[in-house]
């Protein structure tokens, strides 16, 4: 890490409406430094980035890039200037290719006059894929026909072949598998070897003091400290982002539980050409079914299965009264929730209020002779996010505004004013800060006392061993293991059978 100041940035500012979301921030960043940002969900890591980059205008103060004031205004004129960012959720459009995702504001390069090379633009594209080692995306194929994490992947071109001065790195790794993972430490690593320097937003305290030369804390949008990785530990991060001592009570300590004997959901042969084979198991009243696997696995395509969301699902998902699940609207009206690992697209809609998401499942049961009342809505909004404690300015806010954390508390606030019997919950903790990532372990614990059961897909092995009753381990689009929850089995038990 060079003595050079890279990036100085003084007494940044951002209000929301109300809400003061950076509260007169100042840090500096050297040249060939990675730098963690951490803090709490709302902390204002992500708008801080976000102003840095373009993607927001900044509310007050000025950032320095190499000696020069900039005041970004989009997204192009930032990676111009040598800013890139990989944004937490989705950041690449659907309806173009690869390609077009990967050079959109900067095509240039392939214009030939008025009309652009498109193949000249794809034979590129697939040259910077292939030196990066994704050589199973097609440079000329549609962005659609990929999943997130293969989007993600693009992003990570799209952000690092222009060789910016600051890449901004913000809670990617909660959508990649552990070689999308490594790939990405290396691609941080190169930038920090060249002299230039890595924004990380993580919220993965291991990773981050595995992977970044010093911490930067936020706590309530403001700047709290900077610290050496070498010189703190998780315990002591976890203090300083949370201003108190969090306590020990983090993943279930019980073992020995017998589960119930009382099965809720039968799945039988399902199957979806391509991406999961010949499915089979039983979810029990009060249980937490954990499924694990590595990328491709097809356990996230067990819980859309689950949920009736595969239009070529084969097999059969059954109730205990028999009732077949074949449909999203079927499964809602039988008790049924899904929460989606792809959250901005698949749970909530972004451009509407924190109300409108809270209440949509449950518009039949609220309706008063086929008229939905305001006071009601609202009302019953209110209760539910309350309960999950979401920082908000008010239940009319656009969710789009809010956190990730508090995008997902409003998530979890649908379907727990649902009253929904079964929940499918696909990486319920991702992008989510260590106290909420308690409240909610809190809560599944909560929901299964009260004989409500849980699906609960997940990447993260820890999280499995310490939140399931069983573990089924996915491998080639099969189930390849099944384990009890006990004390004594390891990482590794699983891991062996993942690979």
């Amino acid at each position: 890490m060079s003595d050079k100041i890279l990036l100085n940035a003084e007494h940044i500012d951002k209000q929301f409406g109300i809400t003061h979301a950076v509260n007169d921030v100042s840090l500096t960043i050297n040249a060939g430094e990675i730098r963690a940002l951490i803090g709490e969900n709302g902390s204002g890591k992500s708008t801080f980035c976000q102003m840095l980059c373009g993607i927001y205008t900044i509310g007050g103060g000025t950032f320095t890039l190499d000696g020069k004031v900039v005041n970004v205004k989009n997204q192009v004129e930032a990676n111009n200037l040598g800013i890139s960012i990989i944004v937490q959720e989705m950041g690449t459009l659907s309806g173009l290719s690869v390609a077009e995702n990967i050079f959109l504001g900067h095509e240039e390069p392939f214009m030939r006059g008025l009309i652009k090379d498109t193949r000249a633009m794809i034979r590129e594209a697939q040259r910077l894929l292939d030196e990066y080692g994704f050589k199973n995306i097609r440079a000329g194929a549609m962005i659609d026909n990929y999943n997130f994490e293969d989007r993600k992947l693009v992003e990570i071109v799209k952000a690092t072949y222009m060789k910016p001065k600051i890449l901004i790195v913000d809670e990617t790794t909660t959508a990649l598998s552990q070689n999308g993972r490594l790939e990405l430490y290396k691609i941080m690593d190169a930038v920090r070897a060249d002299g230039r320097s890595v924004i990380f937003i993580s919220h993965d305290l291991g990773e981050v003091l595995e992977h970044c030369d010093t911490i930067s804390i936020l706590r309530d949008g403001e700047y709290i400290d900077t610290v050496k990785s070498s010189d703190v530990d998780e315990d002591s991060l976890k203090r300083l982002m949370v201003g108190r001592d969090i306590g020990t009570a983090y993943y279930r300590t019980d073992y020995g539980k017998e589960i119930s004997g009382e099965v809720v959901l039968s799945v039988n042969g399902v199957t979806i050409p391509g991406q999961i084979e010949d499915v089979n198991f039983e979810l029990h009243r009060g249980e937490i079914l954990g499924f694990g696997g590595l990328s491709e696995c097809g356990m996230h395509e067990v819980g859309k299965a689950v949920f009736g969301a595969s239009w070529d699902r084969q097999g059969s998902v059954k109730l205990a009264d028999g009732t077949e699940i074949t449909s999203i609207p079927q499964a809602i009206k039988h008790s049924i929730a899904y929460a989606s690992k792809d959250r901005d697209n698949e749970s909530i809609i972004l451009n509407e209020s924190i109300r409108n998401n809270t209440v949509l499942p449950s518009l039949d049961d609220l309706a008063e002779a086929h008229i939905l009342k305001a006071g009601k809505l609202n009302k019953f909004a209110q209760e539910f996010v309350d309960k999950m404690q979401t920082k908000m300015q008010h239940i009319h806010q656009f969710v789009s505004e809010l956190s990730g954390g508090n995008k997902q508390k409003v998530v979890l606030a649908r379907w727990l004013g649902k009253g929904s019997d079964i929940l499918v919950l696909d990486s319920p903790t991702r992008g989510i800060d260590v106290k909420v990532k308690q409240a909610i372990y809190a809560l599944m614990s909560e929901l299964t006392a009260q004989g409500k059961s849980i699906v609960m897909i997940s990447e993260e092995i820890p999280e499995l061993l310490g939140m399931s009753d069983r573990i089924l381990i996915m491998k080639d689009g099969r189930i390849n293991g099944e384990f009890a929850r006990s004390e004594s089995l390891s990482e590794e038990d699983l891991i062996a059978k993942m690979v």
